[in-house]
């Protein structure tokens, strides 16, 4: 039997790279696209030797490109997005033709290309101006940022390709993911490796608003299970909709900082005594955001293996580790 082909867009970056990963040490054959836009080389270079891995260096946004990389795929994973809302404030175009176009390409070429699941990443920034908490699927706001309106319609574009075309989808709402490989550097960094790297540096991380924010952070390991669990179900009342992907609780700013401080103190106990800096609220961000992860529990037999507390410290011994 030959092995099952699955296409991981995105495939250079934080979370795609993990899942190429993932996958290739549970035997699937992994092909990978991305344009190395904001993903890394260096991510793939472990597996440039594995016979059974892929590279097709490319953009999204060409169809072409999206139906020579689907082609022979059981599965499609697509990771390969515009993140960040600071960055689609400030280039909401970029990130309506990379999140919206190229996601219609790939669902274009997926439904051509008879591929058997397509599997993409969402986001928790779709609930928007939502107040309730948890954070239930079926209940979402107004969004609050260009990136949300993407997210929101990757989400209306499957559900028609699912009802009109018969192409098997599910969307996992991603919830402020964090974990080995994410990118410390750069104007977009997520606040996990920023806030490391800023306190490994001794330099005092910047908390935007009194630090009360509140997120349901989400340690890398959970996300693979997710996709794996969204990708081999055979339940039908399984697919054709969008789950939360996260723990079901939720830490404020300063909760980080001080775990943050405590870990890395371990290593080096001047951090301890590192001060932090309160700056101006950014626009468009969320104030509080927590998952009900019922829904995935149910149909997807889903159960978080990271608390946030024990995925924040494997965390900071990979940074540490690979950082210094």
């Amino acid at each position: 039997m030959s092995k099952k082909q699955i296409l991981i867009t995105g495939g250079a970056g934080f979370i795609g790279s993990n899942l190429t990963e993932y996958f290739l040490n549970k035997d699937y054959a992994v092909r990978v696209l991305d344009n190395f836009s904001t993903g890394h080389r260096h991510n793939l270079a472990p597996f440039f030797s594995n016979s059974d891995f892929e590279l097709v260096e490319g953009d999204i946004r060409n169809l072409s490109t999206c139906q020579q990389a689907v082609e022979g795929c059981h599965y499609v994973l697509h990771q390969a997005a515009l993140g960040s809302v600071p960055r689609s404030i400030k280039d909401p175009i970029t990130t309506n033709e990379v999140n919206i176009s190229g996601f219609l390409n790939m669902m274009v070429a997926s439904r051509d290309a008879d591929v058997q699941r397509f599997i993409y990443a969402a986001s928790s920034s779709t609930y928007g101006d939502s107040t309730a908490l948890p954070k239930v699927e079926d209940k979402i706001g107004k969004p609050l940022s260009p990136y949300a309106i993407t997210k929101y319609v990757n989400e209306l574009h499957a559900d028609i390709f699912s009802r009109t075309y018969g192409l098997q989808t599910i969307g996992l709402r991603y919830f402020n993911v964090f974990g080995r490989r994410q990118d410390p550097n750069g104007v977009y960094a997520a606040v996990i490796p920023l806030f490391v790297k800023k306190l490994m540096n001794h330099e005092s991380p910047v908390i935007n608003g009194t630090g009360d924010y509140s997120r349901d952070f989400t340690y890398i390991d959970n996300v693979l299970q997710m996709n794996e669990r969204s990708m081999v179900t055979k339940d039908l009342d399984a697919i054709n909709t969008v789950y939360n992907t996260a723990v079901g609780d939720r830490t404020t700013l300063k909760q980080l900082v001080t775990l943050l401080k405590e870990y890395l103190s371990e290593y080096d106990p001047s951090i301890s005594q590192i001060t932090v800096i309160y700056g101006p609220e950014r626009p468009g961000d969320i104030p509080h955001s927590q998952a009900s992860i019922e829904k995935a529990k149910k149909l997807l037999d889903y159960v978080p293996s990271h608390a946030f507390a024990h995925g924040l410290k494997t965390a900071v011994d990979w940074y540490w580790n690979n950082l210094k």
